[in-house]
């Protein structure tokens, strides 16, 4: 019989209900020997919450040691030990530690796989009633205004729907800065994805910012905002050949809804 080939398996865990968890998501925290985790306690919790006692190695992997991690993910699979990736909630890589032991387990010539399961960045998208065709995924902005805002202005001509993440005390900040950068375009802003308390809120970025300013939340959030309106890129690009066609005959360009008003 062959010996199984060891590989990495990253696994999607629940964003908030433990029930929301794939069968071979289930099968594989069942079978696989160790499991590199953000948080052991957590990642123990929903072994417990779905009766998987088999004894397996839980190793560390977060935010603060994950290169190291990774080396000892390495370590692991050259002495034959599959492992699995796990991050507190949703999927390992996605605005939590994965991609570096990725990264160094495809150098090492391991193979990586994955088993999908909940997002919560795709999952706000969808409820939003946003575009959902092209999307960004930006993930956390950072803490300070300044920066923040040159985050957000990163996008902010293009026509893709926006998705953040934002902890619950910045908020308010977060949305200010939004529509100071964006002006006052729909968002969404999703809290408690998944759990008893979930709830999300729609409507103009300045309807939110006064909301927002006025309100206890807990838990991180997602923030959805919409891209540029194509409707208004179709009447800029009408208008620019109607102004080159004019040129090209030697006619003035025709006077704005401003001149007019003047010239009255």
């Amino acid at each position: 019989m062959d010996t199984p080939v060891p590989k990495l398996v990253l696994i999607a865990t629940p964003i908030g209900n433990l029930e929301d968890v794939s069968l071979r998501s289930l099968a594989q925290l069942n079978e696989l020997p160790a499991l590199a985790c953000e948080d052991t306690r957590h990642t123990a919790r929903l072994l417990d919450r779905h009766g998987i006692t088999k004894r397996k190695r839980l190793l560390a992997c977060h935010e603060h040691n994950e290169a190291k991690a990774a080396m000892q993910i390495v370590r692991l699979l050259q002495s034959g030990v599959s492992v699995g990736l796990c991050s507190d909630a949703g999927t390992p890589g996605l605005s939590d530690p994965g991609y570096r032991v990725v990264e160094t387990v495809l150098a090492a010539g391991f193979e990586v796989t994955a088993l999908p399961g909940p997002n919560a960045a795709v999952m706000a998208l969808t409820i939003s009633g946003l575009p959902t065709s092209s999307f960004v995924f930006k993930g956390f902005a950072p803490k300070k205004a300044g920066q923040r805002q040159r985050f957000i202005e990163e996008e902010a001509l293009g026509f893709h729907t926006l998705v953040f993440y934002e902890s619950p005390h910045r908020i308010a900040g977060f949305l200010a800065d939004a529509l100071h950068v964006l002006g006052d375009r729909r968002a969404a802003v999703c809290l408690e994805l998944t759990k008893l308390y979930e709830r999300v809120r729609r409507g103009k970025l300045s309807d939110l910012v006064q909301a927002f300013d006025a309100e206890e939340t807990k838990g991180e959030a997602v923030i959805v905002i919409e891209g540029l309106d194509r409707k208004e890129e179709k009447l800029q690009a009408r208008a620019e050949r109607k102004a080159a066609k004019r040129a090209r005959y030697g006619l003035p360009p025709e006077p704005s809804v401003t001149d007019e008003v003047a010239d009255d």
